[in-house]
């Protein structure tokens, strides 16, 4: 474009210095931000280093035994399952608090299909009985008697006839006859000291499972999708057709489509000042519909309210008064109202030049997808870098209880000493070395890092869109010159020039952010809490910074794109766009209202057609994915629309403050945009030279 203009007069070189020599002689921005965001992310890659250095993921994906070993690895790779001795010790309220069973584990082939106690199977010791059960015994037991084995927890009291779950665990196989409910077809079951009830069991299965629910139906759904993908890909497939057909349509269709909306709007407020006045003479006969609200009083049935006639006029009134504003807005606006749909029309023919720039999404999702795994790899492999701790377990009173041990030297210790019938057991993963001491730090820096990482890849796409539609709009003849790859050219020059202000940007939006997620933390810690101002505080605190997030996306956005046309830093960039939005606030809300409607009725559409097809071929499982799925195709490809049509109009409205259309300082708009321009500035001019004589 700055070629080309400076192969004109004098005058149009004039013009377009500014423009020319800011794309031309583009400087580094932000250059501190710029080392301390390289910085950062250099710290990031050490945090992962660390972290898979000592990090052990079999931790959460493979059950532990009494010892600490991982069951179906290394040595015990043929014994992936893990065999409780008495789940009935699960029962226990400890174990919601330290996710381990109070009782010894051992890893084993397979679980055990018969019901036998300890006393029978020795009894039977020269059987395949005795063989069978010491496979679910510590250690070989040898030819100690049966109160030693109990006393030194080689073996268990008793087997339950068992299968395994998905989590790798043996639960004991119940089931109902009729309401009484059974282990092995079995009501009761000798535990080696006395018979009890199967519903014993029940308790102690539920909290031993507490900690793989979520595992568990992860599990269910990767299966499903596993067995489905094509099907899914195919639907989604769909959706990217529908969408880019949209968008083509939009360029053709995009005026009827905001006057019909406009049109129904308006006509949904008539249905309801109709509904509501045939309400009102409905209720005219109607014994106590004639009272006033002031004599009702508060009611806590609001229900009430609609048997009263003085209810119906109110909202009729309301609904008028809505109606009237409405249509005098329509009256006063329908000039910026044609600017907007200009725009969007502008916007689909953009689009259509840089066709490259509907898939750029892909590219931005692949660079968030790197993002949310790096993040999610780290923090997996943070959780899992602690050692594992054992404590004392004893099933009577003991003053070493859950006092951490070695089980190397236990049972030479003085807790074994103190008491005689406790154990060592593996409780859960942890660690007292410096490096244990600081992870909770090294995992707030792992999320922290993830919202910057995250905020920045979506600023690169706003940039990069931002850039390749302002060479568009700034070329004097439409498409001729453009650059040859404008995407490609855009990208290069946001990440040669302005990662600093892209790092800026995603940095400030990034602290909002983790804030909120604190107010969160804090706000769950709270739930129990009796303190209602604390409630109230905590609740306004969180809507502030909510308000606060939405306002600086919207300032960094079009931060981006100034920043994208002028190559000035971020903080000038979001005091001109600032302004210059200040400047335009009618034409900003006007644009900004009906162009994120009718987006949001193409989302709309596109699940609906994607629904209509497939409602019938499915379950609702499947649909309900392929739905969410369509959803945020959807949303893919309109965001680029979106980014086209903000970049278009601030380039616009620089437009309209920088030139006047003379032969000197001709507009860069379309002719179809200028003329929508000029009424509305004509009109403006009407307004104010009759004011002005009034």
């Amino acid at each position: 474009a700055c070629e080309a203009s400076m192969n004109g007069s004098s005058g149009t070189i004039k013009h377009v210095a500014t423009d020319c020599f800011s794309l031309l002689h583009r400087g580094c921005t932000d250059i501190v931000c710029c080392i301390f965001f390289i910085v950062a992310i250099v710290g990031y890659v050490a945090v992962g280093i660390l972290a898979w250095t000592h990090g052990d993921p079999r931790k959460v994906i493979y059950p532990t035994d009494s010892m600490g070993q991982y069951c179906g690895q290394g040595k015990l790779e043929k014994k992936p399952l893990l065999f409780y001795f008495n789940m009935m010790k699960c029962a226990s309220p400890m174990v919601l608090l330290e996710f381990q069973c109070p009782t010894p584990q051992v890893c084993v082939e397979k679980c055990p299909d018969r019901t036998m106690t300890l006393v029978t199977a020795v009894g039977k010791i020269e059987s395949q009985d005795w063989g069978y059960y010491k496979s679910y015994c510590r250690a070989d037991p040898g030819m100690k008697s049966v109160p030693q084995i109990l006393q030194e927890k080689l073996c268990p009291a008793y087997l339950i006839s068992s299968k395994p779950c998905k989590a790798f665990r043996c639960f004991p196989s119940l089931g109902k006859k009729g309401e009484v409910i059974t282990v092995g077809d079995q009501e009761t079951f000798n535990d080696g000291d006395k018979i009890r009830d199967a519903k014993d069991l029940v308790a102690g299965m539920k909290n031993a499972t507490i900690v793989m629910e979520g595992r568990q139906v992860a599990m269910k759904i990767f299966e499903d999708y596993t067995k489905s993908w094509y099907w899914i890909l195919i639907c989604l497939l769909i959706a990217v057709v529908v969408s880019l057909i949209f968008i083509v349509l939009l360029r053709y269709l995009a005026g009827i489509m905001v006057w019909v909306m406009i049109v129904m709007v308006i006509a949904v407020f008539a249905y309801g000042i109709v509904h509501c006045s045939i309400k009102y003479v409905n209720l005219k006969d109607t014994p106590g519909a004639n009272i006033t609200l002031q004599q009702l009083g508060f009611q806590p049935d609001f229900s009430v309210y609609l048997h009263i006639r003085q209810t119906w006029l109110a909202f009729i009134i309301i609904l008028a008064i809505l109606e009237v504003i409405i249509i005098i807005v329509l009256i006063f606006l329908r000039n910026r109202i044609r600017i907007a749909v200009e725009l969007m029309k502008e916007a689909s023919r953009a689009v259509g030049y840089v066709m490259s720039s509907l898939f750029y999404p892909i590219f931005t999702f692949f660079l968030l997808t790197i993002v949310i795994a790096y993040w999610g790899v780290t923090a997996v492999f943070l959780s899992t870098s602690s050692e594992p701790v054992y404590k004392v377990f004893n099933e009577t009173v003991c003053p070493h209880a859950r006092e951490t041990c070695i089980p190397e030297n236990f049972t030479l210790s003085n807790m074994k000493r103190d008491c005689p019938r406790s154990e060592c057991l593996f409780a859960f993963y942890g660690g007292e070395t410096p490096y244990h001491k600081y992870l909770i730090f090294l995992q707030f820096y792992n999320v922290f890092l993830f919202f910057w990482c995250a905020n920045f890849v979506t600023a690169l796409g706003q940039m990069t869109l931002a850039g390749a539609f302002a060479s568009y709009y700034w070329a004097p003849n439409k498409p001729n010159d453009m650059p040859a790859f404008p995407l490609c050219a855009s990208l290069g020059r946001s990440l040669r020039y302005h990662t600093g202000s892209l790092a800026f940007g995603s940095l400030i939006l990034a602290i909002i952010q983790i804030i909120r997620v604190l107010l969160e933390y804090i706000d769950h810690k709270l739930k129990g809490a009796e303190n209602k101002f604390a409630k109230f505080l905590l609740c306004c605190l969180k809507c502030c910074f909510w308000c606060l997030e939405k306002f600086i996306k919207f300032m960094n956005r079009n931060a981006y794109i100034m920043v994208a046309i002028y190559g000035k830093n971020f903080c000038r960039s979001a005091r001109d766009a600032f302004f210059l939005l200040m400047r335009n606030v009618i034409r900003v809300v006007v644009l900004d209202k009906v162009t994120d409607f009718i987006l949001f009725l193409g989302k709309l559409l596109i699940v609906g057609l994607v629904a209509v097809c497939l409602k019938n071929l499915f379950a609702f499982f499947f649909l309900q994915t392929v739905l969410v799925g369509s959803y945020l195709i959807a949303h893919g490809f309109f965001s680029v629309y979106a980014m086209c049509v903000d970049t278009l109009f601030l380039c616009f409205c620089e437009d309209l403050e920088r030139n006047d259309g003379s032969a000197t300082r001709p507009y860069y708009m379309t002719a179809e945009l200028l003329s929508n321009a000029e009424s509305e500035q004509n009109t403006t001019c009407v307004i104010r030279r009759n004011s002005f004589r009034v």
